[in-house]
């Protein structure tokens, strides 16, 4: 009797596991793998996704190809999509060039500034407003929300700035929009998904509410406090028209101001070194030119890019956890 059951029992185990694979994340499709309905599909996707990311990547390819292709062909615009010969001209002038390092300090200098000030200041104003014995939170809450809607525009906060003494300093980049309310509401309504239970347990064992921000709440919110972080380092790197109004000093610019003179006003006055031999005729050849401004690109967006992938596995789960609650 149980030789006849077993072929059975086999059958019924194999579709269990199929269900099981499919509710766990398995694939969608795998049931109907073989249907005209599910390759079409997959068939379109695969091409659309390919398509896509082709878009993406070929403006970057071609920047780098041209950067370290050779001055004749860049200048001729033989560049396409693969280097043309070999130069490493372009890169030599933009790492040794003293005002695009000072720029690039800068930026690394208002960067992290501004995401340790913007973290924190999220970090202190969700955490009470996500308390629900926290007196008046919903109406501090709606004044923040009333500010997302209306604001004073761009010539009063200028004014304010300037009243402030804050201009040509890194105050004027990192302090009026150290409360971002879109980042406070995610940040909150993370924090609200956190059990209660964990936070009435380490009161009752003597935390302070300080002890348990710090020890509870903040190390089981890293990946929206990750996701947050590329968010806002981001916005600062490629910010440019802030410094703009607020910074007139040349050694004082970001590197995104430098990249704007260079890249759109096309002006080398103040990016070529006058120790060089072009202290008589300061603007280089024209396919110097343009290979400098590719080299600049690349050079400009590489920290950005390294900082991604080691950021982006929390993006997902990150985002989730902030705007959805329960």
């Amino acid at each position: 009797m149980s030789e006849r059951m077993e072929p059975i029992a086999k059958t019924k185990m194999t579709k269990i596991a199929k269900i099981a694979t499919e509710k766990s994340g398995g694939s969608v499709f795998l049931r109907y793998d073989k249907t005209f309905g599910a390759i079409a599909f997959n068939t379109i996707n695969t091409i659309l996704l390919i398509l896509i990311a082709a878009v993406m990547l070929y403006p970057f390819i071609y920047i780098i190809s041209e950067s370290i292709s050779s001055l004749d062909a860049v200048a001729r615009g033989a560049v396409k999509l693969w280097p043309v010969g070999f130069s490493p001209e372009a890169y030599r002038r933009v790492l040794t060039n003293n005002l695009f390092f000072t720029a690039y300090k800068n930026t690394i200098i208002y960067s992290v500034s501004g995401v340790a000030l913007h973290l924190f200041c999220l970090v202190i104003v969700a955490y009470p407003l996500s308390l629900k014995n926290f007196y008046g939170r919903n109406v501090i809450m709606a004044f923040f929300a009333f500010t997302m809607f209306f604001s004073g525009g761009l010539i009063p906060t200028y004014l304010l700035v300037r009243s402030l003494g804050m201009l040509n300093s890194i105050w004027a980049i990192i302090v009026p929009s150290a409360f971002d309310v879109f980042y406070i509401v995610i940040m909150r309504t993370n924090f609200e998904n956190i059990p209660m239970s964990l936070r009435e347990s380490a009161y009752i064992d003597g935390a302070s509410h300080f002890r348990i921000l710090f020890s509870i709440v903040l190390p089981l919110s890293m990946p929206i406090i990750a996701t947050l972080f590329l968010f806002i380092i981001v916005s600062f790197w490629n910010e440019f028209f802030t410094p703009l109004l607020y910074i007139t000093d040349l050694k004082k610019q970001p590197l995104q101001v430098m990249l704007r003179q260079l890249i759109v006003k096309n002006s080398f006055g103040d990016f070529v070194s006058f120790q060089e031999s072009y202290m008589v005729k300061p603007m280089p050849p024209p396919g110097l030119q343009k290979a400098i401004k590719d080299a600049a690109i690349i050079v400009s967006t590489g920290p950005i890019l390294l900082v991604y992938p080691f950021i982006q596995r929390y993006f997902v789960k990150g985002i989730m956890i902030g705007s959805i609650k329960g």
